[in-house]
């Protein structure tokens, strides 16, 4: 099967013209019979070669870094960061791997900024993955690399948070929340320039929204006091309400990565609840089945709900929003060369 990414590259060299290329793309989402617009797809995986590739990796950067490390701690994470880089040029830019991409582009840049860890710059070592993460994109545009060099900027911007006046679990819960909120900024802006998302740029801003998702709910639920202690009406009521609000934005953005992250928090504010007010053992399946079926129900009518909420949002909003009505494509994350 060919990628979105081949397809395009294909039609720059002018192997296929591109009207043809669009005209692929209908046929095949119409033979799949469903909307690409309530999909969000992503591929890890073509097959099981990718599989077996990732854990030959694994099990090669393994060796690298213990030999490497019985001579000296930093040079075994630098030989991982050099062995990753090496084999990416061939199952990256050559065989176009999707999962073995990632694995080498993490070993890359955990590898970098282990090695300036491990010499004494822990100040320095996630502006180091940063600069490896700009490397490597420049090298192979793997989507997923913006979100592991902004990673790196939000762990840096947390370890000045923490060495702050803002040293408290208020002040650095404040702090993880503004960074899920520029990154989700960010998401947006890969997401604007894709209205249509038929590019590698809507996988980007994929990955940077899985990333913003997780900063944001994760202070959001804790400073409700709902990790410090079993729940209470009260507080269930305000999970609930936050978690709404979450589906409502998810529906606008078409995203729902929001949704994902914040589930555990809502199971477990409902769950303690169900068990205060009847019998326990009926608490988890109960809650579950609740979460559960209303997620099937949304899932099964997303299209028609976020149309219907979009269309009630202002003009100017709704210019920032995917298009309501793009062409069913099948993305991928496989890495693609510089458009």
């Amino acid at each position: 099967m060919f990628s979105e990414s081949d397809l395009d590259e294909a039609a720059a060299a002018g192997a296929i013209p591109p009207d043809e290329v669009e005209r692929l793309r209908r046929f095949q989402s119409e033979r799949r019979r469903t909307p690409g617009i309530d999909e969000e797809e992503f591929r890890l995986v073509t097959g099981f070669n990718d599989i077996f590739v990732s854990l030959a990796a694994i099990i090669a950067l393994f060796a690298v870094a213990t030999l490497g490390s019985a001579l000296a701690p930093p040079l075994g994470a630098a030989a991982v960061a050099a062995a990753s880089f090496w084999l990416a040029f061939l199952f990256t830019a050559k065989r176009r791997m999707a999962l073995p991409s990632i694995i080498l582009l993490g070993a890359f840049v955990l590898g970098i900024g282990s090695t300036i860890s491990l010499l004494g710059g822990e100040a320095l070592a996630a502006i180091a993955a940063a600069v490896a993460a700009f490397v490597h994109w420049r090298f192979f545009r793997v989507p997923i690399t913006v979100a592991f060099g902004t990673g790196a900027l939000v762990i840096l911007w947390l370890s000045l948070a923490s060495g702050s006046s803002w040293n408290d679990g208020t002040g650095f819960l404040t702090a993880m929340l503004f960074a899920g909120v520029a990154v989700f900024a960010l998401a947006m802006w890969w997401d604007r320039s894709d209205p249509g998302r038929v590019t590698r740029r809507s996988d980007i801003a994929f990955w940077l929204h899985l990333q913003a998702a997780t900063l944001i709910v994760h202070p959001l639920f804790w400073l409700t006091g709902l990790a410090q202690g079993s729940a209470t009406p009260g507080g269930a009521a305000i999970v609930m309400i936050v978690y709404v609000a979450l589906n409502l934005v998810a529906l606008a953005i078409d995203r729902r990565a929001l949704l994902v992250s914040a589930l555990a928090y809502v199971l477990f504010a409902l769950g303690s609840l169900m068990i205060k007010m009847g019998p326990s053992g009926l608490a988890v399946p109960l809650t579950a089945l609740v979460i559960g079926s209303a997620l099937l129900l949304l899932s099964a009518l997303w299209h028609h709900a976020r149309r219907g909420f979009v269309r009630r949002l202002p003009t100017q909003w709704r210019h920032w929003l995917p298009d309501l009505d793009r062409q069913p494509v099948q993305p991928t994350v496989s890495p693609a060369p510089a458009a």
